[in-house]
């Protein structure tokens, strides 16, 4: 498969906007606590091939154990995550694949039980932009590696 174009040339301005977007999330704690987790779990569920291997990588060089990357797919069955990161992900799933009916109210709830107001809101705004960049490769079929010399992903040792 091949990419159909580079929305990063085509847009540089809307592209720079968004990547802007995306850097105000740093230093953020909530987003430092779990931005990994939420942007492999949601990468994983859009199939977006592009996201998923940066984010892995991303993560390894962060010091990630690599049996959690495993477990992000089964995290409900896996028993290497905290309360706190299962709510997390529990409401990146919510907000990535939107029930019919919106975010359910049991989501909601348990979320509410491990975040803060304010850690709710950021982990929003990061589940948001990373749905946002996977629309992006996934549309435009970015090739998985294609930007690690870039972003200094061959630093993760995987390959």
């Amino acid at each position: 498969m091949t990419q159909r174009l580079d929305y990063f040339q085509v847009s540089a301005q809307l592209s720079k906007k968004y990547m802007d977007f995306s850097a105000a999330m740093k230093n953020v704690p909530v987003i430092e606590e779990f931005g990994d987790l939420v942007d492999i779990r949601a990468s994983q569920i859009n199939g977006c091939g592009f996201c998923l291997d940066m984010h892995v990588k991303q993560a390894k060089i962060r010091g990630e154990r690599e049996l959690r990357l495993h477990h992000v797919a089964i995290w409900r069955e896996s028993t290497l995550f905290s309360a706190r990161e299962r709510a997390a992900l529990a409401w990146t799933e919510a907000l990535t694949t939107l029930p019919a009916h919106g975010v359910p109210d049991e989501v909601y709830e348990a979320v509410r039980a491990q975040l803060s107001e304010s850690e709710i809101s950021d982990l929003t705004f990061r589940v948001v932009a990373i749905n946002g960049w996977n629309r992006l490769n996934v549309a435009f079929r970015t090739v998985p590696g294609s930007a690690d010399a870039a972003f200094g992903l061959d630093k993760a040792g995987l390959n």
